[in-house]
């Protein structure tokens, strides 16, 4: 009994490589011939060459913040801006990134006799700091990074040459700050892709009235965009 089973088995076996074998062929020959009479399609994967092995990046979105303008305002202030990002790579997984940041947007302020409402004001950020490339495929990748550097917060422009402590502000400073989060991205071709980088934005401001004192704040920060990989190798 045990031939017959052992040749049934057999036979399955050489009729599914001869199957296998034929679409084999099949293929190779649809695609050997792609002006053949009735038209051939020929399937492109824009992301087969994606390797995430290129030495550097530039990455360009709208941004968008929330910050409180004075260490003790109840009204926060929502900010529109630009994030402009670039990387350079030193291994597979880690680099060093440099971030630039301004924020723009109208602030609440505290009850005042000059009748200042909603005063523009405005952050600019210059930071830097390690990168690490996390889980990736083809279709996209988590990106972490952790930048020190400066802000710049300018929230005397607007206050009529007013005070800032008549409205509840910060002094118009250069402080110490620090960009924690990290990028999604969205391949859309081996160069392009969608960005999205979410992030928590922490400042040191003060003030040079009343106790004079210093604040640290950490605000919620996220941009989207558009990122280009440059074609230089690290390897």
């Amino acid at each position: 009994m045990r031939f017959p089973l052992s040749l049934t088995v057999l036979s399955a076996v050489a009729a599914l490589f001869l199957c296998a074998d034929s679409r084999a062929l099949g293929q190779g020959q649809s695609t050997a011939s792609p002006t053949a009479g009735s038209g051939t399609y020929i399937v492109v994967d824009p992301l087969a060459n994606i390797h995430y092995d290129n030495r550097y990046d530039l990455s360009v979105g709208m941004a968008y913040a929330h910050m409180k303008a004075g260490p003790n305002l109840l009204q926060g202030a929502n900010l529109g801006g630009i994030d402009l990002s670039g990387s350079y790579w030193l291994t597979k997984r880690w680099g060093v990134e440099a971030s630039g940041r301004g924020y723009l947007g109208t602030s609440g302020a505290a009850p005042n006799p000059y009748d200042i409402r909603g005063p523009f004001i405005m952050e600019y950020f210059f930071v830097g700091g390690p990168e690490w490339l996390g889980p990736h495929n083809k279709h996209g990748a988590i990106l972490a990074h952790a930048m020190v550097g400066g802000v710049y917060g300018n929230f005397e422009q607007n206050l009529r040459g007013q005070d800032p402590s008549v409205v509840g502000f910060y002094n118009n400073q250069l402080a110490f700050a620090s960009v924690i989060g990290g990028h999604f991205d969205l391949n859309r071709s081996s160069r392009w892709v969608f960005r999205i980088t979410p992030d928590a934005n922490i400042t040191h401001y003060g003030i040079d009235y009343g106790d004079k004192t210093k604040q640290w704040d950490v605000n919620f920060a996220i941009s989207a965009g558009v990122e280009y990989r440059f074609k230089k190798k690290r390897f």
